[in-house]
């Protein structure tokens, strides 16, 4: 395998759209997997997803749990007197945390704020593959394109498209290397409604004009809540004393393998030693 660790970034500058409950589902399953993780909050006042970790370890240790946990750096944002002193200790704390992780890890996993910062941006030019999370909602396709009202029309890339753009020149730049966008749809509904379809209509339109892959995503599901408070994810459910295998959770554990056959590990970093089934 290589030695260069392979960084997967959740990305997108609206909140709420699932990056930190999808960052800790792709961990865990790189990790099921037997490949060896690393992960980064960058959100790190936010610490959705450190709480997420928090919880996994608290809860791991009270029910003694062998549960997989990825090696674990949060980071804030500089608190430095100005932005020029604030961008250069952001970006050391960033480089630091991938030198730390890089001779251990197969996979680094970077959680991002949900809005414009610095750290977020950079971590983006580093990111191997970039998954966007993103509700399915006609407010939710402004992250990537502006749409006519009327006709449902492109009018042109998002603020954010354009930032992605611009960090994978920096990529190419830096190192001639490009970045594997892929978009998932997230909280899908089960019914077959009309904005559902068109929804995905417009995103197949989106991607083929900005160049991204669309992944499927995650059901609207109350589990994922659940979960949560005790740092667990669908990929435990086997090894967890108070859950039940449902058909929904079945169905959603399925949706968890969808997206890792699409980020297609093994053809990344080749096979594991361990071959876990998940």
């Amino acid at each position: 395998m290589s030695q260069h660790a392979h960084i997967i970034v959740l990305g997108n500058e609206k909140g709420g759209s699932g990056k930190s409950t999808t960052a800790m589902h792709v961990a865990v399953g790189l990790l099921r997997l037997g490949y060896r993780v690393g992960s980064i909050d960058l959100d790190a006042r936010q610490g959705t997803f450190s709480r997420y970790m928090a919880n996994r370890f608290e809860y791991s240790a009270k029910e003694r749990l062998s549960l997989p946990i990825p090696l674990h750096f949060p980071i804030e944002r500089s608190k430095a007197d100005s932005v020029i002193a604030q961008e250069e200790q952001d970006r050391d704390f960033l480089q630091m945390a991938f030198e730390e992780l890089n001779p251990y890890v197969d996979f680094i996993v970077i959680d991002t704020p949900g809005s414009d910062t610095f750290l977020g941006q950079l971590a983006h030019s580093y990111a191997d593959t970039l998954i966007t999370p993103m509700n399915d909602s006609f407010v939710d396709l402004d992250v990537l394109a502006r749409i006519s009202p009327d006709t449902k029309e492109i009018k042109g890339p998002s603020v954010y498209t354009r930032m992605v753009n611009e960090q994978k020149e920096i990529r190419k730049a830096r190192n001639g290397e490009s970045i594997d966008w892929i978009v998932m749809r997230n909280r899908l509904s089960s019914l077959d409604a009309k904005n559902k379809r068109e929804v995905g209509e417009l995103l197949q339109s989106i991607s083929e004009k900005f160049g991204f892959r669309l992944a499927p995503g995650f059901g609207e599901r109350v589990i994922f809540r659940e979960l949560f408070l005790k740092g667990m994810t669908l990929l435990d459910l086997k090894e967890a004393p108070d859950h039940q295998m449902t058909l929904s959770a079945i169905s959603a554990r399925q949706e968890i393998r969808e997206l890792l056959r699409c980020i297609a590990p093994e053809t990344l970093k080749g096979y594991p030693n361990k071959s876990v089934n998940i």
